[in-house]
């Protein structure tokens, strides 16, 4: 069963209800790319009238997010999933829609193979990028995650 934006937005009702109240919405995912929505609301904005920098965080993190979990769906091994560090830069007012694209999903693939052949934990920056209705970059963050095989249970 392969993940879809509606199963993921269904996640986010469900486990992420504070980004899914903000809007964060996925809207396309497929193996090397994942694209997510947010639009500007009275319940998502700051002080100075644009998009709280915290929800653009929710919804860039999902777009990387969201492509690890599919792959370690695909690949059937037990593998932990954790964010490990995150840098943003902010270039641009958030308003209207914001439209958050990462087209890292190659890199998943590289580190899941390495976990699952030598055992050891794997890390991988991925990148996403915030734009708004012109096309224009409003925000870029950077996510370090880590990959790692669990070790099976006794007696499971």
């Amino acid at each position: 069963m392969n993940i879809s934006p509606r199963k993921l937005n269904a996640f986010l009702s469900f486990k992420l209800p504070s980004a899914f109240f903000c809007g964060v919405r996925a809207t396309y995912i497929d193996d090397e790319q994942c694209k997510v929505r947010v639009k500007h609301r009275w319940i998502n904005q700051n002080p100075f009238n644009s998009m709280f920098w915290a929800v653009q965080g929710m919804a860039a993190e999902l777009t990387t997010g969201a492509l690890v979990m599919s792959k370690i769906k695909n690949s059937g091994q037990p593998i932990s999933m954790l964010v490990a560090s995150n840098n943003a830069t902010f270039t641009k007012k958030a308003t209207g829609r914001i439209n958050f694209k990462c087209t890292d999903g190659y890199k998943v693939d590289e580190a899941i193979k390495n976990a699952i052949t030598t055992g050891e934990g794997q890390t991988i920056w991925m990148n996403s990028v915030g734009t708004n209705e012109d096309g224009v970059e409003v925000s870029n963050f950077n996510f370090e995650w880590t990959l790692k095989v669990r070790e099976k249970k006794q007696g499971a």
